[in-house]
C-alpha cells in the first residue's frame, strides 16, 4: 500500500463525463490530513504512518493525547489513524496529505461504519422469503425453519434471525475515481460508499484489480 487519505462522506450527486454519460457519484472531503507519527522497524517493528485529520477543540482532548500532539508539533484532531506504507521513511511529521495524492481514474477502497438500521427482522435482514399472506396461513414474515425436532434438536450456529442490523465496518472494493477538485480537496468515486453523511471514510489504494 502507498497511497491512503482520511475523508468524510458529503453525500452524492451525478456528473456527465467527457463521452456525455451520466455518472452516479459520491462526494468525499478528503483531507487534507496531517503526518502526527512516523513509525520504523527499528523503534516500533513495523512501517507505518499516523496521520490526524479534522481538527478538535483543546478543551475535548485528554492530557495524553495532547502531549501526543504537542510533541509532533501539530494542531488537535479529531481522528487518527494509521497506514502501513512500505515508503513511510519518506514522510515526516507535520507533512500534509491531501487529496490530490490520487488521480482520475484511479481504484480505491472505502471502509466506513455502515449505516444502522436497529433491530430488524430476517425478511429486511438476510433477504429471506416471506410466506403466504392469506389470513390462515399464520406464517407471514417469521424466518422459517428454526431446526428439527429430535435431529439436530437444537438451531444451527449462523442461523439468520432478526437481530441488529448495520452500523459494522464496511469496505466496497474496486470504486473507481471520477474526478479530484484539489484545490477543495474532493473526491469524486463512482457508485456508492458506505456509511451516512459526514461519516469518516478510510480510501486506500486498491489491493486487487478490476477484473
Amino acid at each position: 500500500m502507498k497511497k491512503a487519505i482520511l475523508a468524510t462522506k458529503v453525500g452524492m450527486t451525478q456528473i456527465f463525463n467527457e463521452d456525455g454519460v451520466l455518472v452516479p457519484v459520491t462526494v468525499l472531503q478528503a483531507g487534507p490530513c496531517v503526518v502526527t507519527q512516523v513509525k520504523t522497524e527499528e523503534n516500533d517493528g513495523y512501517k507505518a504512518v499516523q496521520v490526524g485529520f479534522a481538527d478538535k477543540r483543546e478543551k475535548l482532548v485528554s492530557k495524553p493525547v495532547k502531549g501526543h500532539f504537542d510533541k509532533a508539533g501539530v494542531s488537535y484532531k479529531r481522528f487518527i489513524r494509521e497506514f502501513r506504507f512500505e515508503n513511510a521513511e519518506e514522510y515526516s511529521v507535520k507533512d500534509e496529505i491531501k487529496a490530490d495524492i490520487f488521480a482520475e481514474g484511479d481504484m480505491i477502497d472505502a471502509t466506513a461504519i455502515s449505516k444502522g438500521k436497529g433491530f430488524q427482522g430476517a425478511i429486511k435482514r438476510y433477504g429471506q422469503h416471506r410466506g403466504p399472506m392469506a389470513h390462515g396461513s399464520k406464517f407471514h414474515r417469521h424466518q422459517g425453519s428454526n431446526g428439527s425436532a429430535t435431529t439436530p434438536g437444537r438451531v444451527f450456529k449462523g442461523k439468520g434471525m432478526p437481530g441488529h442490523m448495520g452500523s459494522v465496518r464496511v469496505t466496497v472494493q474496486n470504486l473507481s475515481v471520477v474526478r479530484v477538485d484539489a484545490e477543495n480537496n474532493l473526491i469524486l468515486v463512482k457508485g456508492s460508499v458506505p456509511g451516512p453523511k459526514k461519516a469518516l471514510v478510510t480510501i486506500r489504494e486498491a489491493v486487487k484489480s478490476a477484473n
